[in-house]
């Protein structure tokens, strides 16, 4: 028969044995659950410090040397574009103010007096004028008498007309055209003309058949290009 020490002792020594063990590793447990807490911490921390970086980055702008480059090739494309514009324009235009000089051109030989030596005497811009005041072709400005009509083939050109042969016929005389409107101006009006002369040279007449390659040839560069139309 054991005796009552004996009889506890294997439970004493397996308790006592075991019980610190268990504490040991769930200490153990716990100081890598820690661990591993503070990792994931400060592994979000960085995703969001490096996110706050990165919308900081996006909303900071553009550099003066991005901006410095952005507005230099704008501004050599305005400088390329403008002039190419401004040719396109121009040459759009011939057409509309040749067909209107034209139609000046019959009308005022449908008005004329039948037999008379002088039947455009007393002709002169005002005529024109009164034709194509409210034309959106051309800008009519001045007074009645002596009014200032620009044909917009090129900076400050104006149309003017005056008496040819001592009013015998008349010419309308188209100051500072554009490089870009020659030959086509011509070309339009060649076929109510009677002579055509540019920056006086004869291009057409009755001895002088019209040439556009010809007429070309003679136009200079810009807006410096002066055309007399003669008609009788």
């Amino acid at each position: 028969m054991l005796n009552q020490s004996q009889s506890q002792g294997p439970f004493q020594c397996g308790y006592q044995g075991n019980f610190p063990g268990l504490l040991k590793g769930d200490s153990q447990n716990r100081v890598q659950l820690q661990m591993s807490q503070k990792r994931v911490q400060r592994q979000m921390n960085q995703n969001r410090s490096g996110g706050i970086d990165r919308a900081l980055q996006r909303q900071r702008g553009f550099s003066l040397i991005e901006v410095s480059i952005v507005t230099a090739i704008v501004l050599l494309l305005a400088i390329i574009g403008i002039p190419a514009v401004g040719s396109y324009v121009i040459e759009n235009k011939v057409p509309k103010v040749g067909e209107e000089l034209a139609r000046f051109v019959l009308q005022t030989k449908v008005n004329a007096p039948n037999g008379a030596s002088e039947p455009y005497l007393g002709i002169a811009t005002s005529n024109f004028a009164n034709l194509v005041r409210e034309s959106s072709i051309f800008s009519v400005s001045g007074t009645e008498a002596s009014p200032k009509v620009l044909h917009g083939l090129g900076k400050a050109g104006e149309v003017t007309v005056a008496p040819a042969d001592l009013g015998a016929a008349f010419a309308i005389t188209l100051s500072n055209v554009n490089h870009v409107a020659c030959p086509a101006i011509a070309s339009v009006l060649q076929r109510v003309s009677d002579s055509i002369k540019v920056d006086g040279n004869i291009i057409k007449d009755g001895t002088t058949n019209y040439s556009a390659l010809a007429t070309e040839a003679l136009c200079t560069k810009g807006d410096v290009n002066t055309f007399v139309f003669t008609a009788s």
